[in-house]
């Protein structure tokens, strides 16, 4: 929502929005903008008396300024609609859905269409360090300067849409071309199982036109999807299980992380980066695929990922005290969180690894994913959860880790006990999908 009122902002609108606990970088990113923000939903803001009022999926029913608009039949329009109405009408978009890896993939393929110059609009959900802003309309390319680009990279949630919307907010893009990244069970508080989540992808399938492309991971839930009924052009991408000849490979990953990108069998290139992890060559691979399907030649591709910076809470270092660094990362799946703890471990060999985890996401918080969690920190030496809130109990579902996880409810306990434990040459992992009561800088302070 932060990246649509931005969208809205530059169009020429004025904008104005309320949220509750707003933080950083989207509540910084919005005051740069000039975007008036206002803490909470008192129904004293339809004096404001807005042409429109622009729903976030995190307005129910009961929401005090909600039920005002309602009462007053004031006009309304869930986001996705409106970003769908006013901005990605008659653009060639790029969606990027996926479980896993949505905002860091879309990031990346927007700066490769920067990189090769088609001056690509974007709506991300974070910060991509390249442009230092999560959202803009479609620039005027600099060897065209007669019209505006029009490209335009979206990251597709599968979430809905909104409280009177319950489809996936991705129905409302209409991609031309799309990835299909990742699928696994998440969202407990929406989706009954995988199967429900697998239908709203293959929703989002059928929009795609035939002269589109469907670039798909080699994934059996993702294969489901596809066997449902796919009417585009289809690439599939993957890892060394994948057959060279059948789409996008990745072969000769050295111990550096530099890798040969392959398609059809055919050596495309070499991509040598800073950026960790496995699931992180997986999503250079669907952005190759998806910038060719442009007219970004696959070298070109490479070389710009080459360049690429990251995102803003993912693996972004807050700070180095006493030869100890403190990482903040946005993972909150059990699966996001082993790949992080992995890609970090490729990184620093057998230092060690303080993981610092507040499970907060609605499907941690209903406790579906607990039993996954031991498994997924098995690749740190000690781990710091901070379980307040939840409606579980955390020390019980890590007791299989329990001789090096500890539990806490109070965040200056939890800093304490983190600071205590670390030593020079140790990486401390934060993973929260929150602000966490700002314990990065709690941390560091305290080393220090």
């Amino acid at each position: 929502m932060g990246g649509i009122a931005v969208l809205a902002k530059q169009a020429g609108h004025r904008v104005t929005g309320c949220d509750a606990n707003v933080y950083p970088p989207m509540s910084t990113q919005l005051e740069a903008q000039g975007i008036e923000l206002i803490e909470g939903f008192s129904p004293e803001q339809t004096k404001l008396n807005p042409d429109i009022y622009v729903i976030g999926n995190v307005v129910s029913r009961g929401n005090p300024l909600m039920e005002e608009i309602l009462n007053q039949g004031l006009p309304y329009i869930s986001g996705p609609q409106w970003l769908a109405e006013n901005v990605l009408q008659g653009k060639w978009v790029l969606a990027v859905a996926g479980t896993h890896g949505k905002t860091t993939t879309s990031s990346m393929l927007a700066w490769v269409l920067e990189y090769a110059g088609l001056a690509p609009g974007f709506l991300i959900g974070g910060v991509p360090e390249n442009f230092g802003v999560s959202a803009r309309l479609p620039q005027t390319p600099k060897q065209d300067k007669k019209s505006t680009s029009p490209f335009f990279v979206i990251e597709a949630d599968e979430y809905d849409t909104a409280f009177f919307d319950k489809r996936s907010k991705f129905v409302h893009y209409r991609p031309r071309t799309a990835v299909l990244n990742n699928l696994e069970f998440d969202h407990a508080d929406i989706f009954d199982d995988l199967a429900a989540i697998e239908k709203q992808f293959h929703h989002l399938v059928r929009t795609v036109p035939q002269q589109g492309l469907v670039v798909s991971n080699k994934q059996e839930s993702l294969q489901r999807v596809i066997d449902k009924g796919c009417w585009s052009n289809l690439e599939y991408f993957g890892a060394g299980e994948l057959k060279a000849s059948d789409g996008w490979a990745i072969q000769n990953v050295d111990a550096q992380g530099r890798f040969d990108v392959f398609f059809k069998g055919e050596r495309q290139g070499n991509l040598s980066w800073d950026i960790l992890g496995e699931h992180n060559r997986m999503n250079a691979l669907a952005v190759i695929a998806a910038a060719r399907h442009v007219g970004v030649a696959p070298c070109i591709a490479i070389e710009a990922l080459s360049e690429f910076k990251n995102v803003k809470r993912r693996m972004e270092i807050k700070g180095v005290v006493n030869d100890i660094t403190v990482y903040d990362d946005f993972a909150h799946h059990p699966t996001a969180i082993e790949t992080t703890v992995a890609g970090l471990r490729s990184k620093v060999g057998k230092a060690r690894i303080l993981a610092v985890l507040e499970p907060r996401s609605n499907t941690m918080k209903l406790g579906v994913m607990k039993s996954a969690l031991p498994a997924s920190l098995q690749e740190a030496d000690l781990v710091f959860c901070y379980d307040a809130n939840l409606g579980w109990d955390a020390a019980e579902a890590l007791l299989t880790i329990k001789d090096k996880a500890s539990v806490y409810q109070d965040l200056n306990a939890l800093v304490a006990a983190i600071t205590n434990a670390a030593k020079p040459g140790d990486y401390v992992l934060v993973m929260s999908n929150g602000g966490f009561g700002g314990v990065h800088q709690k941390i560091l302070d305290a080393i220090k």
